[in-house]
Formats: C-alpha cells, structure tokens, sequence
C-alpha cells in the first residue's frame, strides 16, 4: 500500500524511490509490526482480563502450571493482527506469494479462534471437533498448493530441492499438491504442539521466520540464487516483508509472553504461525530445511505420535507426559530451563539450515 504511495510521490522527489528496495522495506516491515504488537498489547491482555478469557489448565500435568489457570489468552490475535497491517503497509500488493501466504495465514488463525473461543469462552472443552479442524486446516493446504500450483512459472517451483546437494530436484508433478498440504497442515499443528510453556514457541518461530527471510531474499535473486545453487523464485523476495512482520510480531508478542507470561497465544496464534512457516518455506522450495530449522517443532510431534503409539500398542508411556517438554518438566527441570534450552537447540538448527547455502 505504501509502496504505491511512494511510488507516486516519486515523480516529485526522487528520493521515495528508496521504497523500492526490499531489505528496507524489511525492515520497516518488523518495526511496524514491532510496534503493533508494543502499543496494542496492554489493551489486549486488559480486555481478555474483562472478558475473563482465560486459559484452563490440565489438573494432570506439571503442578507448576496449577498457577497459570485464569492467564488470558487467544493472544495470537494480536499477532495476527500486526502481521497483517505491516504486510499490507509494506508489501507490493500486486505479488501473489503475499496473498496466498497471508491468505492462508488468517484462515488457520481463523479455525483456531473458533477452537480457542469454544473451549475458552463457551467452556467446551472438546472446542471444534477434530474432524471439522482438520477439514477447515485441509482447504487452506489444499487451496493454497493447488493455487501455488497453477499459477507455477517454471518447472523448479513444484519440484522438490535436497538441502546440501548441488543441482539436485525431483520432479513431483501433480504430487507436489499433496506434498504442499502435509507441509502446511503438519508445519501448523507442530508449532500448535510446541506452545505449551511461556515463550516456548514463539522465539523459534521467529528464528525460523527470519532465516526464511534470507531464503526468500537469496531465491527472489537470480544472481544470488545462481551463485548458491538455490532454486530461483522470481518474486519470493517479496516474502521478506512478511517474514520480517513475523519477527516483529513474535517479538512484541514475547515481551508479554514471556516467562511468567501475561498472556498466551492460543491455538489462533500457533496454528496461524506453523501455516505461515509451512506455505513459505513451500514457496522458497526450501521444505527440507524447515524440517531441520523447526527441529524443535518437529521433536515435539514425534513425541506425540511416539506416545500415543506406544500406548496403545503396549499399554506403556515412553515419555513422562507428552509433548516432551512436558517430559523433561516432570523429570524436575524448571520451566524457564526447558524453554532456554530449547532455544538453543533452535539457534544452532537453524545455522545449520543456513549452511546449506553454501553446503552443496
């Protein structure tokens, strides 16, 4: 929208032409989005507070979130909400990768507010029925790889890149739709996994957001993209605005998340945010190395999936409690240790995922 602007303000003073270039528009972008979340954050929490939306609590699990009973949430809100503003303010709006990426964004945002609001406010703690959550999850995957695919300009955009191998693609023709659907659907229920301890979330989705950024930048450029043997993706530069408002967002979102957090985000913020990472990294062709960048979302799925196996099959726990974080709570490490930790575990995955830029 902006850009618009300053490209009309051009014609008079040439130097709104520096709007053009996208690593400020980046920029701009993440402190925009910063600041959104900054101001509207207080009057945010004070309304979930009158509202009494707040979060229950599992009588089963760690004794020491007994204490977080009643804290508001469906924060994601909030994080939708500047992500949405920044990338509207700042992006070139003619791009189709920044409508299908926002697109899908708020229409998983959207299935987990309804969950939020039916277990939170109409204290119905089953929320939307698993079979109509992933039936609304599944028209947003499904629609956004079928438009991915359609709209495709050259045969690198639907085939799939191996990290660390040089001029390595497999062609998944029409597969590549249902590859795109188990990416943005399993991106988004991971990350909804991983948010449960303050700030456990967030700030690997941010480190995971801002490494996209330099995918997409790095993909948008045919010089670049050559000299690392990266896929070239004309217009995914474009994505850098919105993974910058990502940044920004989760960043403003975290200072009132943190530990003890005032507010959580809920599944309208998790589910929204796992989409986002997916459906980028789908369109930077870079699926893999989400896969090893969201190490820790990843970690936390299997666990599940470990857990409820085990189970049922042998009528035995393999963890404490699942998600693993809950495990390692159980085993006496404080919360703000699993969180760090895991933090950190994100930082050096994600440089490895960065590596494979130059690793091939």
């Amino acid at each position: 929208m902006l850009l618009l602007l300053a490209d009309y303000l051009a014609q008079f003073n040439s130097g709104f032409g520096v709007f053009r270039y996208i690593t400020l528009r980046g920029i701009m972008g993440i402190l925009t989005a910063l600041g959104l979340s900054l101001f509207l954050g207080p009057w945010l929490i004070t309304r979930l507070k009158e509202k009494q939306i707040g979060q229950a609590v599992r009588d089963d699990g760690p004794q020491s979130h007994l204490s977080k009973a009643g804290t508001p949430t469906m924060g994601g809100a909030l994080i939708l909400l500047s992500i949405a503003i920044s990338t509207l303010l700042w992006s070139d709006l003619s791009s189709r990768y920044v409508w299908v990426t926002l697109i899908v964004t708020l229409i998983f945002g959207a299935v987990g507010w309804v969950d939020d609001w039916r277990k939170v406010v109409e204290k119905n703690p089953r929320g939307l029925p698993a079979r109509w959550k992933y039936f609304w999850q599944s028209i947003g995957g499904i629609g956004a790889a079928v438009v991915l695919y359609m709209t495709a300009q050259s045969p690198i955009e639907t085939q799939l890149i191996l990290p660390f191998f040089k001029d390595v693609a497999i062609d998944m023709g029409i597969f590549f739709i249902v590859f795109t659907y188990f990416v943005i659907v399993g991106s988004s229920n991971a990350v909804n996994l991983t948010d449960g301890l303050d700030g456990l979330a967030i700030m690997p989705t941010v480190m995971v957001s801002a490494a996209l950024a330099v995918f997409a930048y790095l993909s948008g450029h045919v010089e670049f993209a050559n000299y690392l043997h990266i896929p070239y993706v004309a217009g995914s530069g474009e994505l850098i605005i919105f993974c910058g408002a990502i940044v920004g967002a989760g960043l403003g979102f975290l200072w009132f998340n943190t530990y003890p957090a005032q507010v959580f985000m809920g599944d309208v913020g998790a589910l929204s945010l796992g989409a986002a990472l997916g459906v980028i990294a789908v369109i930077v062709r870079q699926e893999l190395v989400l896969v090893i960048m969201g190490g820790v979302f990843v970690m936390e799925t299997v666990s599940v999936i470990l857990q409820v196996a085990s189970f049922k099959l042998t009528g035995r726990r393999i963890f404490r409690m699942a998600p693993i974080h809950h495990h390692f709570e159980l085993k006496g490490w404080p919360e703000p240790r699993v969180i760090v930790r895991f933090w950190i575990i994100t930082v050096v995955l994600v440089l490895i995922g960065l590596a494979s830029l130059k690793i091939r």
